[in-house]
């Protein structure tokens, strides 16, 4: 009986830790945002087939409730990634699941020539130029840090960076502490300020 309930606390334990790391990446390196024009930007993940992936259905979604109803005039759908072994980007593959599946029919845009985290920065920048507002759609370790390299490469265009609806209490609640344990792996190549910094509080304060 002991042994199943430490089993049971460590389980527990080990799914709010997953909670928690994910919570906490969300809400680093953006502030609170000012002015109407929103860019969304959603990063592609590997696709071998001509249809979105389950990673990638999920970005979709991610992306298209980060516009948020009383903002969708004012926002574009940046779709970013390049081509997949099934022939088609990574980006017209999202794209063709929010029209075709998702019925969404806000302005789009699509990056289709990058092939890692760092180009997908470089190469929605001339996107992001007019933007109020920038939202970087991800699980929350790789969105994490691609707003670290757009802090690098443009750090104007980083003071614009505001949480995008990417990560959700509960959502992925079985998976999260394997990307936790994956994130802490990719976000090794920030600085400490990278991976914690934040414009934002704790919890208590938001």
């Amino acid at each position: 009986m002991r042994r199943r309930t430490g089993l049971a606390m460590a389980g527990v334990a080990t799914l709010v830790w997953g909670e928690w790391m994910n919570w906490r990446w969300s809400r680093a390196l953006v502030g609170p945002g000012e002015g109407a024009s929103v860019a969304v930007v959603v990063l592609g993940y590997r696709n071998p087939r001509a249809t979105a992936n389950v990673v990638n259905r999920w970005r979709v979604r991610a992306g298209i409730r980060s516009v948020g109803a009383d903002g969708a005039d004012r926002t574009c759908v940046i779709f970013s990634g390049g081509a997949t072994s099934g022939g088609a980007t990574e980006a017209r593959v999202m794209a063709d699941y929010a029209k075709s599946v998702l019925g969404f029919d806000g302005r789009i845009l699509l990056e289709d020539q990058s092939t890692t985290t760092w180009e997908n920065v470089t190469n929605v920048i001339p996107l992001l130029e007019n933007a109020d507002q920038i939202k970087i759609v991800s699980q929350p370790a790789h969105a994490l840090k691609a707003r670290a390299y757009l802090r690098r490469r443009r750090p104007d265009l980083a003071a614009k960076l505001v949480r995008a609806d990417d990560y959700r209490p509960g959502e992925w609640l079985l998976v999260k502490p394997l990307l936790a344990l994956y994130g802490l792996r990719t976000l090794r190549v920030l600085a400490a300020d990278e991976r914690t910094g934040s414009t934002e509080r704790g919890p208590s304060a938001r």
